[in-house]
């Protein structure tokens, strides 16, 4: 299994951002992926995460309204659409995969990817 995360980098306030996460190794239409974010100096946390199979969606109230994640299911890859950004989403981001329905918590994930940076400049 392999989850490898792209599209990050540094943008200014306001500006917007499109993660991807590809995977391979397991069938996708079984899956459910999260994207997580850690912050220096603070715990990972959950922000986003969609089942393939039902495409149901779970956002943190922290990103409702600015962040839109799909999933092509034909590519593999779920995508984050990160709008309004602010400062304080600064993190690397990971995405994460585990069977079936997606969870809110880091333990709900069983294969994760290495990261991908997004810095917000004020």
């Amino acid at each position: 299994v392999q989850l490898v995360e792209s599209g990050g980098g540094l943008v200014q306030a306001g500006g917007s951002l499109r993660l991807s996460c590809a995977a391979s190794g397991f069938t996708f239409d079984d899956y459910a992926i999260g994207w997580f974010r850690q912050a220096p100096g603070k715990e990972r946390e959950g922000v986003s995460a969609i089942s393939s199979n039902d495409g149901s969606t779970y956002y943190a109230d922290s990103v409702k309204g600015r962040f839109t994640i799909s999933s092509d299911n034909a590519k593999n890859t779920v995508y984050l659409q990160m709008n309004k950004l602010k400062p304080d989403d600064t993190a690397v981001y990971y995405c994460a995969g585990t069977y079936g329905t997606w969870g809110k918590y880091i333990s709900d994930y069983d294969y994760w990817g290495q990261g991908t940076q997004v810095t917000v400049s004020s």
